[in-house]
């Protein structure tokens, strides 16, 4: 028998599935709905933290609770290639791009394998769809690499990454790691999501033929919203076909 929390919580999200409460509609006070369920404040509240969690309700502090409008879920894809789908989902997104330069110390050093007092410009790139935000990303990208086009305010995204993309020496090697944890307490914050929803998690290293990193980024995309492909080319040993 379900508890009176999952009881709750089940009821809401049958009512957002099937239009009876519309997206972007505030839903009524917690004390409201409290009296409404015949439960306690704190039960009430653990019900909707349940729907929070799931990207169905966002609480906005001192206005209340809204049901969050359809996500629209993007596609993270491997070997920094990207897909028409992708292409689509972020011409749907607007992307503020905000650029620093900063020393690359600590990870930093580590991520982009160089010296702690080197110079880097970071790129902090924060996807929203309308006022939400989707998703975040930031960039590193050696100061040598950085044509001072791409520093200007006015640049969209795909104008950054097009004037980074002149500039940039051939590629011979993308790593990535990927992990699935929660967000920091910054990141839960600019996402707007429960510190409780997990994210992915993208580490990405692009080294060039003499093996040098040009560029790295970490990405997080709330688990909610985001898949990852991998697509591995199968290539056949000519000496094993013959035989």
């Amino acid at each position: 028998m379900p508890s009176r929390r999952d009881a709750i919580a089940d009821d809401l999200r049958d009512g957002i599935a099937t239009g009876r409460i519309k997206p972007g509609e505030r839903l009524p006070s917690e004390a409201h709905l409290a009296a409404q369920y015949r439960v306690s404040t704190p039960t009430l509240r653990s019900a909707l933290a349940v729907l929070q969690v799931e990207g169905l309700v966002e609480k906005v502090h001192g206005k209340g609770n809204f049901v969050c409008p359809p996500i629209r879920r993007v596609t993270y894809v491997g070997g920094c290639r990207r897909s028409d789908g992708q292409a689509a989902a972020e011409a749907a997104l607007s992307i503020t791009v905000q650029a620093t330069k900063l020393r690359a110390r600590g990870h930093l050093a580590t991520l982009l394998e160089v010296s702690a007092s080197s110079s880097l410009t970071e790129f902090l790139c924060l996807s929203n769809e309308g006022e939400r935000p989707h998703s975040l990303a930031r960039i590193y990208v050696p100061c040598d690499l950085v044509p001072a086009a791409a520093l200007r305010g006015s640049l969209s995204y795909a104008g950054v990454m097009t004037r980074l993309r002149q500039v940039r020496p051939p590629l011979a090697e993308v790593r990535e790691r990927v992990s699935v944890r929660l967000p920091s307490p910054e990141e839960a914050s600019t996402l707007r999501i429960s510190s409780a929803l997990a994210v992915l998690a993208v580490t990405r290293q692009m080294a060039d033929r003499v093996g040098r990193v040009v560029e790295a980024a970490l990405l997080v995309l709330p688990g909610d919203r985001a898949d990852a492909v991998f697509t591995t080319p199968y290539v056949i040993d000519e000496r094993q076909a013959e035989g």
